[in-house]
């Protein structure tokens, strides 16, 4: 069943007509404003982004991210690494497993106690 869209030349919107068959005739109408005043676009697609792309592109957090941040334990263990890569260290294997567990939700035990910790507090 394809999916075809179309751009109103009167409200510029984008419509999307889905048929059932590709020989079916089209009669598309803009469900914007009615208009039938249609032509036929160049549909988008999506593009599926690795885990890995998703992390190197998201950079690191910035002053507008809330204090939840450090909180999820991947973050974390983003932080850990990209560090150790700074120093040109090799990372303790105990480390990795901490690390990749984290990923999996499981939070690390001495972090388990800083759960609820605001990064923001100060410690006496």
């Amino acid at each position: 069943m394809p999916i075809y869209e179309f751009i109103c030349h009167d409200c510029r919107e984008k419509t999307s007509i889905l048929l059932r068959s590709i020989s079916e005739p089209v009669s598309a109408t803009c469900r914007f404003c009615g208009s039938t005043n249609l032509s036929r676009t160049v549909s988008s697609f999506a593009y599926h982004k690795s885990l890995q792309t998703v992390w190197e592109e998201s950079g690191e957090p910035s002053a507008h991210l809330s204090d939840d941040y450090y909180k999820d334990p991947r973050n974390i263990g983003r932080w850990a690494e990209k560090k150790f890569k700074e120093m040109g260290e090799e990372m303790p294997s105990q480390l990795k497993e901490e690390i990749q567990a984290a990923r999996e939700g499981v939070m690390p035990g001495p972090l388990k106690d800083l759960q609820n910790a605001s990064p923001t507090a100060s410690y006496s």
